[in-house]
C-alpha cells in the first residue's frame, strides 16, 4: 500500500507543478488584457492645419481646418469631457459624444450642426499652425491620450 501512495503523492505533485507553470505563463496575458483595457485606443488620426485656398476667415475656409479622432477599438468610447487643444492653448471640450468602435469623427474650426460624424467648434478665426503646431487630446482626467506634431516646434 505504501508504493500506492507514493504514486499518488507523485501524480499529485507533478500536477500542482504543471498547474504552477500553466498558471505562470498565463499571469502576463491576463495582466497585458487588463491592462489593455484601461488604455482607450482613441488617438488623433489627421490633421489639416491649412485649409485648402486662401485663408480668408471664410467659414468654408475656417472647416477647412480640421482634425480626425479615430476610435481603434472595438467598443465605443465616450468622449464627454475630453479636450482637444493646440500649443497656444485654444481648446475645444467634447459634449456628451460617443465615438463607435472603428469609427472616426472630424472637428472643424468654424461654425456648422454637429453630425455623428462632423463637429464644429463654431470659432471664427482659424486655431492651427500652417507650420508649426502640436494638437493635444486629453481624456476626462486631463491626461494626454495622443498629441500629433508639424512643423519645427516639436515636443
Amino acid at each position: 500500500m505504501s508504493s500506492a501512495s507514493s504514486s499518488v503523492r507523485r501524480i499529485a505533485a507533478t500536477v500542482l507543478a504543471a498547474g504552477a507553470v500553466v498558471g505562470a505563463a498565463a499571469l502576463p496575458a491576463a495582466a497585458q488584457d487588463r491592462d489593455h483595457g484601461r488604455h482607450s485606443r482613441v488617438e488623433i488620426s489627421r490633421v489639416q492645419a491649412d485649409s485648402p485656398g486662401r485663408d480668408d476667415r471664410s467659414n468654408r475656409s475656417l472647416n477647412g481646418e480640421w482634425v480626425e479622432i479615430t476610435n481603434t477599438t472595438r467598443d465605443a468610447v465616450n468622449l464627454w469631457g475630453w479636450t482637444l487643444r493646440d500649443e497656444d492653448g485654444n481648446r475645444y471640450r467634447f459634449d456628451n459624444l460617443r465615438i463607435n468602435g472603428r469609427a472616426t469623427i472630424r472637428i472643424h474650426t468654424g461654425t456648422g450642426h454637429d453630425t455623428r460624424t462632423d463637429l464644429y467648434q463654431n470659432r471664427r478665426d482659424y486655431i492651427w499652425d500652417n507650420h508649426a503646431d502640436t494638437a493635444t487630446l486629453r481624456d476626462d482626467r486631463g491626461r494626454t491620450v495622443d498629441t500629433e506634431s508639424w512643423g519645427h516646434r516639436h515636443h
